[in-house]
């Protein structure tokens, strides 16, 4: 996963650019980062900015388009009018999804984007956005309204929706007075309303931590309400963590994301961009999971809700990841783990004989079973087929086995299961057959 931060640098490294890495990095993501400005700023006081020159913004962005898949983008602080015109010329066309976070002051002080650049910017950067993320004291700049109430907010969104961008989120906390924050999100059409407990901390960089929690769920395929809830709960937890490393404000600590998701959700992009991996989706498509240690359920085992998909040469992922996301793959992982405590890891792929074969030529444990000698009183329970076969097949093993195969029966599509330790060691299995 590959996240593009177009943004300002802020030397203390609780927001801008610096904040951005360390929220990308806790998410398992790879970031790469714009500069847009150069700002000289600590926890206690603001001193300086200076713009990067708009050709320098223009070719920072060219020299990692061209060479590298990004999965979305987050465009932070844009100081003046060339920065935005120069952000608008690279991006007009680009098809990523590009979450846009409005930077008008620093917790600090400092004016970070100059009076004449609010017209550009909402000329310009919000048609090109997938979503906006304000703050309460942002979207009255945005839109000319004062905001008094949740009525306020959700007809505040409207009014920056109708600029051009598809969904708008309106960050409470600062408006509300009492002991709850409430997030207003304007999804499309719809409203959703998020509300925690107030946090009675004052700390640098909590808004440039949730934009970029959120960037990092949107680049994973999370459907909106979703990425916007785990990235507020996430920015919740790090602004609990924040921590006193100047005189000044506290700096947002981020907590870790789950690990689980993001090894499987790193190793799940890793799978979709192998060459020619469409040739090894089933027709019942592919799900990749990833459970916990000593799994007792489905409930323990991510996976996804939906499939990878192919499409053309590549596979591509319709649905999210959730524990309890997969049935099937995540049986038959269950099962293995009953017996082989190490394995938490499997992935479905097409069935193949020239697969099975390369497999054991390459010295991987291949064990199969019979679909057709099911006991029918087992084919006639619920869920119960994937662990008989997967029990028949491990019954005599000493050692987990790395594959497990079936040839399918009338109505069912033959099969293969690779199974690991996690799904890099599932994934490197994976390259050890299809190459």
């Amino acid at each position: 996963m590959n996240i593009l931060s177009i943004a300002g640098s802020d030397p203390s490294s609780g927001a801008g650019i610096q904040g951005d890495m360390k929220t990308f990095s806790a998410f398992g993501a790879y970031g790469f980062s714009v500069i847009t400005a150069i700002t000289s700023q600590n926890t206690k006081n603001f001193f300086d900015v200076k713009p990067v020159s708009s050709s320098l913004v223009k070719s920072q962005i060219r020299s990692i388009l061209e060479d590298f898949h990004i999965d979305a983008i987050k465009i932070g602080m844009v100081y003046d009018k060339q920065t935005i015109r120069a952000i608008h010329h690279e991006l007009e066309n680009i098809k990523q999804p590009i979450i846009l976070d409005p930077i008008f002051k620093s917790t600090t002080g400092g004016i970070l984007q100059k009076e004449n650049a609010l017209s550009d910017f909402k000329k310009l950067l919000i048609p090109l956005s997938y979503i906006i993320t304000p703050n309460v004291t942002e979207a009255e700049k945005i839109s000319g309204n004062k905001i008094r109430s949740l009525g306020d907010m959700k007809n505040v969104a409207k009014k920056i929706q109708k600029l051009g961008v598809q969904n708008v989120i309106i960050k409470g906390g600062h408006f509300f007075s009492g002991p709850m924050v409430k997030d207003v999100l304007l999804d499309d059409k719809k409203f959703h309303v998020f509300a925690h407990n107030r946090l009675k901390i004052e700390n640098h960089g909590g808004g440039c931590t949730f934009s970029a929690s959120l960037c990092a769920n949107i680049a994973r395929g999370k459907r909106l309400k979703n990425a916007v809830d785990s990235a507020r709960l996430f920015t919740v937890e790090s602004i609990k963590n924040a921590t006193k490393i100047g005189s000044g404000l506290l700096i947002t600590r981020h907590v870790k994301g789950d690990e689980i998701e993001s090894s499987l959700s790193h190793a799940i992009s890793k799978f979709c961009s192998i060459d020619s991996i469409s040739e090894h989706i089933p027709e019942c498509q592919t799900n990749f999971v990833y459970s916990s240690s000593n799994p007792s359920s489905l409930k323990d085992v991510m996976g996804l809700e939906g499939r990878i998909v192919r499409t053309g040469e590549i596979g591509t992922v319709a649905g999210n990841l959730r524990y309890g996301g997969s049935k099937h793959v995540a049986s038959a992982v269950l099962e293995v783990a009953k017996k082989f405590s190490s394995v938490r890891s499997g992935v479905n792929l097409k069935y193949d004989t020239n697969t099975i074969k390369k497999a054991i030529s390459k010295g991987m444990k291949v064990s199969s079973y019979d679909r057709k000698e099911e006991p029918l009183e087992n084919k006639k329970k619920d869920g119960h087929t994937v662990p008989w076969g997967i029990s028949t097949a491990i019954a005599s093993l000493k050692t987990p086995p790395d594959i497990i195969f079936h040839r399918g029966d009338f109505g069912k599509e033959p099969m293969i299961l690779i199974f690991g330790k996690n799904p890099e060691d599932v994934l490197r299995k994976i390259l050890k057959i299809v190459r």
